[in-house]
């Protein structure tokens, strides 16, 4: 006795009411739940596999399925039969492609690429990043070959369509199975997937399209740069490939260290000694700027370690108006040795101060003055 056929909705896990989205759906979960291709050897997920397609066939054409409905499988002139390789199979053909052809297609190189980013570290002077400049750098890297303009076939010569895939890139293979006609696609050896190949390369590019060079570009550093800014070069990267676009040149900014002024942020700091004298008395003393010299004026009384402020002669400002500060330290500068006068003058001072002599001679002059100007530079 023959067994009886599964009802086709209960096949796909549906019922009568099933929208053509929803046979859709069923399908595609079935389909690739009992696939040959995933289940090599298996007799029972080939004939489930058989039996969704079947059932799949009938409901999504809209005649088939109502002679179904009023007849079921008893109809005996319903005669449906199976055709995998083609139009007649209700959009199968669709929805394999979905998710066997689609996940499994080789790419095709042969498209436009645009070139890399290159990098180049720059060592600039503190003052050029002060108040910026232009500089030529030269940049090793991949260009267009100006021979044959970057097709990389030898000049008076053509690129070819490939014979091999007609200029597809791909190569299809058929097979015929139990369960139908399958297309298999894979990507042409000869031409890499390029769809064209080149008979006579280039002699200056061998064939590549690029050769390399040092060009000279120039740059332009804003004032201000801090280390560590990245310029970026548009379009001064590496040329592309078949037309593609150029990639950028990303400068990177180091700025070497002053022997006078050190930064911080749009300011400028520095260091100076003054005598002790000037110190006391107060006075005007020059000071280094990076614009030149400027004329600082020191009040009397003034400790070792205040620091001054000269407006405006600090670092310009990258974004905006005007420039930062230039903060000035002045050090006590205490002499180490002192003559017979000197000693006899300060000795004199001590007393005109009410200091104790025998203080004094106990503790030398040297780090009492010291001592009055808070020590030594540091």
């Amino acid at each position: 006795m023959m067994a009886s056929k599964q009802d086709y909705y209960e096949t796909l896990g549906l019922g009568k009411d099933a929208s053509t989205e929803d046979i859709k759906k069923a399908y595609r979960r079935f389909a690739r739940k009992y696939h040959p291709d995933f289940n090599s050897g298996n007799e029972e997920s080939a004939k489930k596999f058989k039996e969704v397609k079947e059932a799949y066939e009938v409901l999504i054409d809209p005649q088939k399925r109502a002679h179904y409905d009023q007849f079921g499988h008893a109809d005996p002139n319903q005669g449906f039969g199976f055709d995998f390789s083609g139009s007649g199979f209700g959009g199968f053909e669709d929805i394999f492609d979905s998710f066997f052809g689609g996940g499994f297609r080789p790419r095709r190189s042969g498209g436009p690429q645009r070139g890399s980013d290159l990098r180049y570290d720059l060592e600039i002077s503190f003052e050029d990043a002060a108040f910026g400049k232009t500089l030529n750098i030269k940049v090793p890297k991949m260009e267009t070959c100006s021979s044959c303009d970057g097709s990389g076939a030898e000049p008076g010569t053509s690129v070819e369509t490939c014979p091999e895939c007609n200029g597809s890139g791909e190569i299809r293979y058929a097979q015929n199975t139990a369960f139908g006609r399958f297309i298999n696609v894979r990507t042409c050896s000869r031409c890499q997937g390029e769809g064209k190949i080149v008979t006579k390369p280039c002699s200056d590019c061998e064939g590549g399209g690029r050769v390399r060079k040092n060009k000279k570009i120039e740059i332009k550093i804003p004032g201000g740069v801090e280390h560590g800014t990245r310029l970026r070069v548009s379009g001064e990267g590496e040329s592309g490939l078949k037309g593609g676009p150029p990639g950028d040149l990303y400068v990177m900014i180091s700025v070497a260290p002053h022997e006078t002024f050190q930064r911080r942020g749009e300011h400028v700091f520095c260091e100076i000694p003054i005598s002790f004298v000037m110190a006391s008395l107060g006075g005007e003393t020059t000071v280094p700027t990076l614009d030149g010299k400027a004329k600082l004026k020191i009040p009397e009384g003034t400790k070792s370690g205040t620091f001054f402020k000269i407006k405006g002669k600090g670092i310009p400002r990258l974004r905006g108006m005007g420039r930062g500060d230039q903060h000035v330290k002045v050090v006590v500068d205490v002499p180490k040795k002192l003559s017979t006068k000197q000693k006899e003058l300060l000795k004199q001072f001590a007393k005109e101060s009410g200091e104790d002599l025998s203080t004094i001679n106990h503790k030398g002059i040297f780090d009492k003055v010291k001592d009055a100007f808070g020590g030594s530079k540091g």
